[in-house]
């Protein structure tokens, strides 16, 4: 059994003295764990940080089974984001998200078309927003996806403000003042288009979060670290 395909690498973690366990997710196969051989080695040391766009090859007798991997580096997003701590975090996040809530093996095209979207994005300045979207992506791709496109109350497409925690449905202004309280704000930036400040990429993330941890089980250390960067002031 073997396959050759595009991924970008999820995590690494060491198996033995030399060889490490490098979780992917691929184009075409998932979410997709391997035995690389000489993982730690300086050759191949800035190959699998995670972040790395790669070419995989696997390799098994079984397709159950782990398999063995080589790698090719694509982009070394990685190493273009450890100067700035903010990009690093959304990096470490995206992958550990994906890595959390994917099943092993499964296709999923719309994820990996949107982690490497961002992963290329990362050097903009625009890339807090893009996260936000991308974390969307992912509930879209899970199933899970919010109508942030009009109002579920009245059906209005201005003005939107709210978004219900029960239905993921976007809510008016008007149509959600009497149950604010109950609702989680919409940023302006998810529902019109453009960028969003510091606060707003904060209420995004709040956002995504809460459906994130609904569907999918508890956050990524990872991605709490990312939230708290835009968490209000004090």
């Amino acid at each position: 059994m073997e396959w050759d395909d595009e991924a970008v690498v999820l995590s690494v973690r060491r198996h033995g003295e030399h060889a490490g366990i490098v979780v992917l997710l691929t184009r075409q196969h998932g979410r997709t764990a391997g035995l690389l051989p000489g993982a730690w080695s300086p050759a191949r040391r800035g190959v699998v940080q995670p972040g790395n766009r790669v070419r995989a090859w696997w390799r098994a007798r079984l397709s159950e089974q782990l398999g063995t991997l080589r790698l090719e580096l694509l982009a070394a997003h990685a190493a273009a984001a450890l100067g700035d701590p903010g990009r690093l975090a959304a990096l470490s996040a995206a992958c550990a998200l994906v890595e959390r809530t994917l099943a092993e093996r499964a296709p999923h095209p719309a994820t990996f078309a949107a982690l490497v979207a961002l992963l290329e994005a990362l050097p903009a300045d625009s890339w807090p927003s893009i996260y936000v979207h991308f974390e969307l992506a992912l509930l879209r791709d899970l199933g899970f996806g919010l109508d942030l496109s009009v109002c579920a109350a009245s059906g209005r497409r201005e003005d939107l403000a709210y978004v219900s925690p029960r239905s993921g449905r976007a809510v008016s202004q008007a149509a959600g003042q009497p149950w604010h309280d109950r609702l989680l704000p919409l940023p302006r930036f998810l529902s019109s288009g453009g960028e969003g400040g510091r606060d707003e990429i904060g209420a995004g993330l709040r956002l995504t979060g809460y459906f994130l941890a609904r569907h999918a089980g508890p956050l990524p250390p990872a991605r709490g670290r990312l939230a708290d960067r835009f968490a209000p002031d004090p």
